[in-house]
């Protein structure tokens, strides 16, 4: 599941590049791939969550590994680069049911640093204009 490689930074790698690694990676739904977009220390939670969710790696991908073991499947509607971040919408579907999900990730000079998580679009857009 997780690659003890991070991104193969011979040169830091622009949001554009790992734009299109993102899109691939979900769509695949290929836990090692993406993996090896994130930075080590990497945080993933909601919005203004003091305490995120996720502080590496490595829980990150359990995260996700969680989700699709339960049955979780996610299909990438819109990948879009905002300056240093990745706006990433996502209709994820369990049990019969579908929901619009959606992501900012932001881009450091290790990968993916920072994925924050929405309901919905405007939530992510007003998020990306502050």
């Amino acid at each position: 599941m997780e690659s003890d490689s991070a991104l193969p930074l011979r040169a830091p790698l622009t949001a554009e590049a790992i734009a299109g690694r993102v899109r691939s990676a979900l769509e695949a739904a290929d836990l090692a791939d993406f993996g090896a977009l994130l930075d080590p220390e990497v945080t993933w939670g909601a919005p203004d969550q003091v305490r995120p969710t996720c502080r590496n790696r490595q829980q990150v991908l359990t995260w996700y590994q969680r989700g699709q073991e339960a049955g979780t499947r996610a299909r990438v509607t819109e990948v879009s680069v905002h300056g240093d971040r990745i706006l990433v919408g996502l209709m994820v579907r369990r049990e019969g049911v579908e929901a619009e999900r959606w992501q900012i990730l932001t881009v450091g000079p290790r990968g993916v640093s920072d994925i924050v998580g929405f309901e919905d679009r405007p939530s992510a857009a007003s998020r990306l204009s502050a």
